[in-house]
């Protein structure tokens, strides 16, 4: 039989990416350096030069991207529903009390404010979107742009562009703050390592304001963007930071620093190192990334393993692994703290109310696990209950060669499934209140 693994799906993707293979997928030995494309190369060569609208319409040609980008639109055409296990939404898993008067942090409505105050006429057009509005499903990771939704970072003046990440910053954690912007300083350094630095840059990304900025009433803001989706909501006392993608390719610099997500990579493994044979069984679902014995489908040409990126938020994702009930103490400790690190973006009273709500749910919460579990393969592992779906997955290269996923290229994904992405049930339950505060005072 003829091996067609490594036939071109286009010039950015083979399908060994896809394929299953009964070997296992081994690490790369060396650093990601010895995966670089001469930068002659036709893959580099033929978008050097371009701008990010060039590179855009660029791609679109390709008989492959255009198949995926029709699906893409008619997924991001579908009623929001929210991810579910099953197809059927569960309610009352996000409780705002009805006395959740805790106003929005000042610093936060006046950075915003503040960059509602840059701007032209024109570009508050574009940057402000009703609270409600679609475009909050318009997000995307790739380097070329799908939709364009607000103002492109890459486009503004530098003090435009520093009230935004001011917005930002007044939002997240210190180190979460940190963790958004290493991401974006690496796609930075990415387009600085493959020579297209006016496609992939710190500032290659997309921010819009969605409702009016208020220390009583929701609002939020979104960031989109290479390897870099943000969607933060505030409202009755909760924030939402969801759904998020951070990626890197590299995930490391030629600094001093870790890779992106290495702390978080360290405790899975020992999560998944600290399983019984017992549960090994259970947790492992599938012996490599390229299983051959996964079904037709979950294998993705561009998403690869991972199930929760742009555009999925309706997907029905059946749990699978082990469920935390059959796992020990100090491995459910474990689990909480990979959960942790996913809700690092949110400040600290907000991740310590998260967490609450992640506790709510641990006897119903699973944890999955593709791969070998010392760390020596590339993996992808998943946490999933009623409150969280978040995972990491190992991808092949797109600017660098590597044909087989490796630790140096990473996705990471977290969703609130049924119902809360984009503080979408918090900002329902709001409405409720509101409208019951008017019955009360009309009586």
């Amino acid at each position: 039989m003829e091996n067609t693994e490594n036939d071109h799906i286009d010039e950015y993707f083979s399908t060994a990416r896809v394929t299953g293979r009964e070997d296992a997928v081994a690490l790369p030995t060396d650093g990601y350096l010895n995966y670089l494309y001469d930068l002659d190369d036709p893959v580099l060569a033929g978008s050097r030069g371009m701008n990010y609208q060039e590179f855009a319409e660029d791609r679109y040609s390709a008989p492959f991207l255009k198949e995926l980008l029709d699906y893409w639109d008619g997924l991001y055409r579908e009623p929001f529903v929210g991810i579910t296990s099953d197809g059927v939404v569960r309610e009352g898993l996000y409780d705002l009390p009805a006395d959740a008067a805790a106003p929005t942090d000042p610093a936060l409505v006046a950075a915003a404010e503040q960059v509602l105050a840059l701007l032209s006429a024109e570009e508050r057009e574009h940057v402000v979107h009703p609270l409600n509005a679609p475009e909050w499903r318009a997000w995307s990771n790739p380097e070329f742009v799908i939709y364009r939704v607000g103002l492109r970072l890459e486009d503004l003046s530098s003090d435009k562009v520093d009230a935004i990440l001011q917005v930002v910053r007044a939002s997240l954690s210190p180190e979460g703050f940190e963790r958004v912007r290493e991401a974006m300083a690496l796609n930075g350094f990415l387009g600085e390592l493959v020579d297209l630095p006016s496609i992939m840059n710190e500032r290659s990304y997309w921010f819009s304001l969605f409702g009016t900025p208020s220390a009583t009433e929701p609002w939020g803001w979104q960031l989109f963007g290479h390897h870099v989706a943000l969607n933060f909501v505030t409202v009755g006392g909760r924030q939402v930071v969801a759904p998020v993608f951070i990626g890197a390719e590299p995930a490391l610099s030629d600094g001093e620093r870790p890779p992106l997500f290495d702390a978080r990579e360290q405790i899975a493994i020992e999560l998944a190192e600290s399983l019984s044979d017992e549960q090994r069984a259970q947790a492992v679902v599938y012996d490599s990334v390229l299983d051959p014995a996964m079904p037709e489908g979950r294998l993705h040409p561009a998403d690869e393993r991972h199930v929760a990126g742009a555009f999925r938020d309706n997907r029905v994702v059946p749990y699978e692994g082990i469920p935390a009930s059959k796992l020990t103490d100090p491995q459910r400790a474990l689990l909480r703290a990979i959960a942790e690190d996913f809700f690092l973006l949110l400040t600290a009273p907000q991740r310590e109310a998260t967490l609450r709500d992640f506790d709510a749910h641990l006897d119903e919460t699973w944890f999955s696990w593709y791969g070998a579990t010392d760390g020596s393969q590339p993996f992808y592992f998943r946490i999933q209950s009623p409150v969280i779906l978040a995972e990491l997955d190992h991808h092949a290269g797109v600017w660098l060669n590597n044909r087989l996923p490796a630790r140096f290229h990473v996705h990471t994904t977290l969703r609130l499934p049924n119902g809360n992405d984009y503080g979408r049930a918090y900002i329902a339950q709001s409405k409720t209140h509101v409208e019951d505060a008017r019955r009360v005072t009309a009586r």
